[in-house]
């Protein structure tokens, strides 16, 4: 090999050495900014917290509740029917009318019952003078046996006859007296005390034997018609505590439990509880109303229901540590309601995975991925002070 060759070779060795050289330093800087790219990333991304984004989990009476649902009804309603077949002649209330209980709404037709009633009463009239037609027969032959004129048969067919009238009479006057009832049954008259929801028929109309004319109820006493699980119904008794809230109304409505149904629907197999709702300005029978029975009070760590996250095979929490949103798996319990500060709202008792004090997200951040960087408000949220009030209880 000739010098000159050799020179060459040495020249083109070196040049690889130093392309291999700086590829290696390019792909070590590549790799140090991919490592900084996340905690670069993670810094840019960081979260602002609200103080109503976060809830301090503290150890707090939990009210244990049932939710309800369904329809109001009135405990007091009636629907007015006709007695008689008949025309109607007059109906002098409408929908929305106040009635007192025994008040004349309407009128049917009296004509036919009238000449009815007459016609009883003449046959009374006739069945009355022909009882003293047969009783001064009787008073007679009773005078002529004594003195030996007529046969004691004559006597015994008298007092048949008489016996007969006598029957007679009883029989027309009641027949009188169910005419007279029949014209009575022509005034329409409010069974109760309340106000007109339906007017079924209009004067002029023939309205049949038990025809509906008029619907009255009574919304001074008012129930929440609920079905009830099956599985919620060992809980249940009568008069426990309830809220009510009714679409419309501002602020929710004391209830109660009233009775609850010894049997249960065909269809679902849930047993009907009613709740009595207190009287309440707006409410109408119809109305659909949600509500919470109030089942048990006991103390419990809770956190909102909410805060708790169930779109991984098990339930979890984000809770804020070291100013990062860290998950935590939480064992779960009881249902209810709890005071965090804002008000009375859903929680849950927690069992297991959470301490008294710690801060948790609520559901209202969204998801979150696992250590995205938090920034806290500057005043964490504190213990509410009905928990702070439950914790210092012995």
């Amino acid at each position: 090999m000739s010098r000159r060759t050799r020179w060459v070779l040495i020249a083109l060795v070196a040049a690889l050495l130093l392309a291999l050289a700086v590829g290696r330093a390019l792909v070590n800087r590549r790799a140090a900014l991919q490592a900084a790219a996340p905690a670069a990333s993670a810094v840019a991304q960081a979260v602002d917290l609200a103080p109503t984004d976060l809830v301090r989990v503290s150890r707090t009476e939990l009210v244990a509740t049932l939710a309800v649902s369904g329809g109001l009804e009135a405990v007091n309603s009636a629907i007015v029917k006709a007695k008689v077949a008949a025309e109607l002649r007059e109906l002098t209330v409408r929908e929305g009318d106040s009635v007192r209980a025994g008040q004349l709404i309407g009128r049917l037709d009296a004509t036919e019952f009238e000449w009815r009633l007459r016609q009883a009463e003449d046959q009374a009239t006739a069945a009355q003078a022909q009882l003293e037609i047969a009783e001064r027969t009787l008073a007679n032959n009773r005078a002529l046996v004594d003195q030996g004129f007529i046969s004691r048969n004559a006597l015994d067919t008298a007092v048949s006859s008489a016996s007969g009238a006598r029957a007679s009479l009883q029989a027309a006057r009641a027949a009188a007296e169910i005419a007279r009832k029949a014209v009575r049954d022509t005034e329409l008259r409010a069974p109760l005390a309340g106000l007109v929801s339906q007017r079924l028929v209009q004067p002029g109309e023939r309205v049949g034997v038990d025809g509906r004319i008029v619907e009255i109820v009574d919304l001074s006493r008012l129930e929440l018609e609920a079905a009830i699980p099956a599985e919620d119904v060992v809980a249940l008794r009568v008069g426990q505590r309830a809220r009510v809230q009714v679409d419309g109304l501002p602020a929710p409505i004391e209830a109660s439990v009233a009775r609850i149904n010894p049997g249960t629907q065909g269809s679902t197999r849930a047993v009907t509880a009613y709740l009595a709702v207190t009287a309440a300005p707006g409410l109408r029978q119809g109305l659909f109303a949600r509500g919470t029975i109030e089942l048990d009070r006991r103390q419990a760590l809770v956190v909102p229901v909410n805060a708790v996250r169930s779109d991984q095979s098990r339930p979890y929490v984000l809770v804020a540590a070291d100013g990062r949103a860290t998950p935590r798996v939480v064992g779960t319990g009881a249902r209810g309601e709890v005071d965090f500060g804002t008000g009375r709202e859903a929680a849950i008792e927690v069992l297991s995975g959470l301490a008294a004090g710690d801060l948790v997200l609520r559901g209202t951040v969204g998801a979150l991925p696992a250590g995205t960087a938090l920034r806290l408000p500057q005043a964490a949220p504190a213990t509410s002070a009905a928990s702070a009030a439950s914790s210092a209880r012995p």
